[in-house]
């Protein structure tokens, strides 16, 4: 929070060279907050990553995406899940995003998860959900961030911050679905850039008294933003994708990398390296950059079916993500069911048995 002390002195507008969209701010810019020393509070369970109170190798974190087809069983339902997963000792629920999904056609190939596929609006979701809980970190995995308005999503997650007690954890990404930025009038082929606008849009929104900024795509004069996230420094935003300009991103922009499962090892270590040597080219501590990896995703072949169900196969690959360095290993609950756990309270099960043997392995 920012203290009722701070300047408010009126900074002034200007369109920085080389294109960035930052406006100069006398008592603070959006920029990425770098890691302090050891003041974490405890409750925050790490969304920055590491932590300087932590020691090398500590407990890798556990998220778990939330799976939306719980709702085919109710609210009541929605709302047990969550609480379950809170009470067997996950880290965090996280949701991922899509307003609508493509029907393929002539022009479009059939889209890599099923047409119909029940998908929860995912900050809703998240403040249903921070309302039956009292612990558990909430997140997105991640928000497409450029087909929302900026301003409108940093009020919505600073009021699930504030509703939550400071359990908020956001990760962005740039979408691959062109027909869903079509179905809402936006761009496609710009939706980069203005996902690095709209970072920094999130952050003087979050972090400034006064509000100015001028770019490209977002204006803001002389505006102000409350509540403000009661999260220690900033509320953490953490990059997805496995391209290398999201890689690149991360390292540039990002309280942390959201990578996805699917991806050859090698592409990910390289994919963490560039994360690494951009933050340095920036003058950021690369260490600083938290970590996260997909176990799996819904499969989608045979084999894949099979996975969530198989404890050891479970348990290997999150020691393998362990090694690598990740900070956080996210389990898919829509996986779980797609290999067999086809009821809420299935689910559940699976996700209990699953979290003992994780939790050793990963300690």
């Amino acid at each position: 929070m920012i203290s009722a002390s701070r300047s408010m002195a009126v900074p002034q507008l200007r369109r920085p060279s080389a294109g960035r969209v930052r406006a100069t701010l006398s008592a603070g810019s959006a920029v990425v907050p770098q890691r302090p020393a050891c003041t974490r509070r405890d409750d925050l369970r790490g969304l920055r990553g590491p932590s300087p109170c932590d020691e090398e190798g500590s407990v890798m974190k556990l998220s778990v995406e939330f799976p939306s087809i719980a709702f085919r069983e109710g609210p009541d339902a929605v709302a047990r899940m969550a609480r379950a997963i809170e009470e067997i000792g996950y880290d965090e629920i996280a949701v991922f995003d899509h307003v609508v999904m493509g029907w393929p056609t002539y022009t479009r190939e059939a889209p890599r998860y099923p047409t119909r596929m029940p998908v929860l609006e995912p900050l809703v979701l998240l403040g249903f959900a921070a309302a039956v809980t009292s612990r558990i970190g909430l997140s997105t995995e991640v928000l497409v961030l450029p087909q929302r308005q900026a301003v409108l999503v940093a009020k919505q997650v600073s009021t699930i911050d504030t509703l939550s007690g400071g359990r908020m954890r956001l990760g962005v990404g740039v979408g691959w679905q062109a027909c869903e930025f079509d179905a809402l009038g936006l761009g496609w082929s710009d939706r980069g850039r203005r996902m690095d606008e709209a970072i920094d849009v999130l952050r003087a929104c979050w972090g400034d008294d006064r509000i100015d900024y001028v770019g490209d795509h977002h204006r803001l004069e002389a505006i102000a933003m409350d509540p403000k996230p009661p999260q220690v420094a900033s509320l953490p935003i953490w990059v997805g994708g496995d391209a290398p300009v999201a890689h690149r991103r991360a390292g540039r922009l990002g309280d942390g990398w959201m990578g996805t499962a699917g991806v050859p090892d090698d592409t990910i270590r390289a994919g963490i390296a560039t994360i690494r040597r951009t933050a340095e080219e920036h003058g950021r501590d690369p260490d600083a950059v938290g970590l996260q990896l997909m176990l799996a995703l819904p499969p989608t072949d045979e084999a894949g079916k099979t996975f969530y169900a198989d404890t050891a196969a479970v348990v290997r690959r999150a020691e393998a993500v362990r090694s690598m360095g990740f900070h956080w290993a996210a389990v898919n609950a829509t996986a779980i069911y797609q290999a067999g756990a086809r009821s809420v309270d299935a689910m559940i099960d699976r996700l209990a048995a699953l979290h003992g043997p994780l939790r050793e392995a990963t300690s």
